[in-house]
């Protein structure tokens, strides 16, 4: 049994981890090249949570499960760095997602992933590493988080959270390389939204790649 405690800087909603993240550090320690990762429940801040046999819990309570996953989906296409950084000056955030480790424009120690549109259902956002935070590959599942969230239909009017992830990390960009996060809509099933994620370095290769479904809170 390991102990995880999700430290506040990583936040997503307010007062929970951000979805991305702790679906990453499940992964880090699963032995499967590709993990899907399925979160029940909200996870808390600054609190030792309970990782055994892939399940994550709080006491009794279910915060997330990891599987052996596999992607059912071709992987979002490149945007070069200056299409995603023209994208990104578009980007609009609301309350609920302000705070995001990710995504919200109100942090300054986040990774400030902020998505626009460069395409029908396509997103893309820039993304250079820092040096304040170890780069490793839940790091790089939290990057690939919200951009998909952000491809979705109506993310104003009928606001989703992650509620499942399935990636794989095929390598890490290096502090200060220009990276590019793409979101791609893949449609709506009644309350579930479909999306797929990727992450390329300088040089375009793939260093990440996830598929996901979000609830919609209504």
């Amino acid at each position: 049994m390991t102990v995880l405690q999700i430290s506040r800087r990583f936040n997503g909603p307010p007062g929970s981890g951000n979805g991305g993240y702790v679906a990453g550090l499940l992964a880090e320690r699963h032995p499967a090249a590709i993990v899907t990762v399925l979160l029940r429940n909200k996870p808390p801040l600054e609190t030792p949570l309970h990782l055994r046999d892939g399940n994550l819990l709080d006491g009794t309570t279910l915060i997330a499960e990891s599987r052996a996953g596999a992607f059912e989906r071709d992987v979002p296409q490149a945007v070069s760095f200056g299409t995603a950084e023209a994208a990104s000056s578009s980007y609009q955030s609301n309350d609920i997602f302000a705070g995001c480790f990710v995504c919200g424009s109100g942090r300054s120690d986040g990774l400030r992933i902020e998505a626009g549109g460069v395409g029908p259902g396509l997103v893309a956002a820039p993304w250079i590493p820092d040096a304040t935070l170890p780069i490793g590959s839940a790091l790089l599942w939290a990057a690939m988080d919200c951009p998909g969230g952000w491809s979705l239909d109506g993310m104003f009017e009928r606001p989703a959270l992650l509620g499942s992830m399935t990636a794989t990390v095929f390598d890490l960009p290096a502090v200060g390389e220009k990276c590019v996060v793409v979101g791609q809509n893949h449609g709506d099933q009644r309350r579930k939204s479909f999306a797929a994620t990727a992450v390329y370095g300088s040089d375009d290769r793939l260093l990440g790649r996830a598929e996901q479904i979000w609830i919609r809170l209504s």
